[in-house]
Order: structure tokens, then C-alpha cells, then sequence
């Protein structure tokens, strides 16, 4: 099996567990929390801030590889509600990550500018 790139940052990651505030499936709040992706490694999915989400590890070990709207079905959690939160979610962080694109370098505390 091919390895599988690993684009999720430790910042994203962070700012992803305290977007969900809890399991992104079931709400669980009790963590530590598990990195799933959405669209399972296996269906082509990878380990970026657009296709990752915070989950316990009940959730993240029945999902497995399988696709999230079906699991969620069968576990008759509220799959509406994942995936409207999942769309809020991913369009604040790509929001925030525009606001730091988008400021002069000169601006970023933490950044060194090559002078």
C-alpha cells in the first residue's frame, strides 16, 4: 500500500478539536480525541484540514473505512447535522487561513522576514 501524505498540521489539528468542541460524530466532550477522515484513506481520502474531523475512539474504531453518511445512518446519528457543521467548520478555518495569507508578512510576530 502507497503511503499516504500527512497534511494536517499540528496547528490545524488544534484549532480543528476546538472548532468541534468534542466528537465530531456523537458530541462525546470526554477526548482524547482521534484523527478520522471523512472520506476513508482507503476510498481516496487524506489527511488534510478539509477532510480530517476530531472523534472518540468508540466512533473513529466502528466507522473504520467505511463511507461517514452510511455509518452515520446506521448509528442513527444526525448525519444533516455532521454535515452542516463539517461545511461551517471547514469554510471558518479556510476564512482563517485567508485573513493570514492575506497580511503583510511584516505583520506576523512569529514569522522571520528575510531581510
Amino acid at each position: 500500500m502507497a503511503k499516504v501524505d500527512h497534511d494536517l498540521t499540528d496547528t490545524q489539528w488544534l484549532a480543528l478539536q476546538a472548532a468541534w468542541a468534542g466528537c465530531a460524530y456523537c458530541g462525546s466532550t470526554t477526548g482524547p480525541y482521534q484523527r478520522d477522515c471523512v472520506l476513508p484513506i482507503s476510498r481516496g481520502g487524506r489527511y488534510t484540514v478539509d477532510n480530517v474531523v476530531p472523534v472518540c475512539g468508540s466512533c473513529n474504531s466502528s466507522k473504520c473505512n467505511t463511507e461517514v453518511t452510511s455509518w452515520l445512518r446506521r448509528k442513527r446519528l444526525d448525519e444533516r447535522a455532521f454535515l452542516t457543521r463539517h461545511i461551517e467548520i471547514r469554510a471558518v478555518l479556510a476564512a482563517e487561513v485567508d485573513d493570514i495569507d492575506e497580511t503583510p508578512a511584516a505583520e506576523h510576530d512569529d514569522v522571520d522576514v528575510p531581510g
